[in-house]
């Protein structure tokens, strides 16, 4: 299992990023995939998540109406478009994926598969 991010950058806040999460070995339609971020010194935070067999996509507080997760299982690429973005966005976010979640992504900090992670700064 292989998965790149890209997409991060420096933004100001309002603005809009798109990150994508190419993704090798990852059965889309049966696994979890995810967008987790994290910022030093705090815990690592589920943002964005889909249930493979399921197609239920989930979106935690924090994000939800302003961020947006889709896959191509036929790309195999996972994206999150991320508009109106606030200073506390600022983090780097990773692409995860997840054998045992394909159900139910949400709820857990522990994915089994992850990226190496794209920066995120969003200035006020």
């Amino acid at each position: 299992v292989q998965l790149v991010e890209s997409g991060g950058g420096s933004v100001q806040a309002g603005g809009s990023l798109t990150l994508s999460c190419a993704a090798s070995e990852v059965p889309f339609l049966a696994w979890a995939i995810a967008w987790f971020r994290q910022v030093p010194g705090k815990e690592r935070e589920l943002v964005s998540c889909i249930s493979g067999r399921t197609g239920r996509r989930w979106y935690s507080d924090s994000v939800k109406g302003r961020f947006t997760i889709d896959s191509d299982h036929i790309k195999s690429i996972l994206t999150l478009q991320m508009s109106a973005l606030k200073p506390e966005d600022s983090a780097t976010y990773y692409c995860a994926a997840d054998q045992f979640r394909g159900y139910a992504c949400f709820g857990y900090n522990s994915y089994g598969h992850w990226g190496h992670g794209t920066q995120v700064a969003v200035s006020s």
